[in-house]
């Protein structure tokens, strides 16, 4: 698997309405909804959680990914491909997909998935980097 595949995989649902626990490719996304769309879009099996609150608590959410089969825990920056954990307050509760100079997520705020800059606001909101097992460059 490559970087170039996940995002790619990613970049198919920009402009997907976000929806609060969204699973259905093209139509609803959420953030966990986005990663796991775009893990499976690059062949990737994933283990999705079918409830949780708008702002998952208590680790809930460092634990899902933990969890997951296709990801490892890397202690290093952010690089093209990696899905990234982050928190705007409290415990961690949004995903992205690190495309680069750009990020990939499902945003409630401008409510679609989207890519933009990666500045150094949305870095400082970067708490666990995550690589899919297996990506080459």
């Amino acid at each position: 698997m490559t970087q170039d595949a996940i995002i790619a995989a990613a970049r198919a649902y920009l402009g997907t309405p976000f929806r609060h626990l969204g699973r259905v490719p093209g139509k609803a996304l959420d953030c966990a909804g986005l990663a796991k769309a775009s893990a499976e879009g690059a062949g990737y099996a994933v283990i999705d959680m079918e409830a949780y609150a708008r702002t998952p608590a208590n680790g809930l959410l460092e634990a899902m990914l933990d969890a997951q089969p296709c990801l490892i825990r890397v202690f290093r920056a952010p690089q093209a491909g990696d899905l990234l954990l982050m928190r705007f307050t409290g415990d961690p509760q949004h995903l992205a997909i690190c495309a680069g100079e750009t990020i990939i997520h499902a945003w409630q705020t401008v409510g679609k998935v989207v890519e933009h800059r990666f500045t150094d606001l949305w870095k400082s909101r970067v708490v666990r980097v995550y690589e899919f097992v297996e990506v080459s460059a």
